[in-house]
């Protein structure tokens, strides 16, 4: 009786544990979303503090979208990508 007594209370005290963590499992992960000034420096290969077209377009799966995205973002039109306007976010549609 005393055992049984024991395996109960430690049951009850280490479930509830178990059940929280499980809950905590199953919620849908956020997808991950990079730290664009890390992406910034990483596809910045010449180090020189801005992008240019070929280090924005990289190994791009649809170059031709890549490059116009590039001309958007590049403002100034000097060819190259500052940190700033590649941080920048462009308008959604219907703003």
């Amino acid at each position: 009786m005393k055992r049984t007594t024991i395996i109960a209370l430690c049951m009850s005290l280490v479930l509830p544990a178990f059940a929280e963590e499980a809950k905590e499992g199953d919620a849908p992960k956020k997808p991950h979303k990079p730290d664009m000034k890390q992406v910034f420096k990483k596809k910045d290969k010449d180090g020189d503090g801005s992008l240019s077209k070929e280090e924005f377009v990289g190994k791009a799966k649809d170059a031709t979208k890549a490059e116009a995205v590039f001309a958007k973002k590049d403002k100034n039109g000097d060819g190259k990508l500052s940190e700033e306007e590649f941080l920048a976010r462009g308008k959604k549609k219907g703003q």
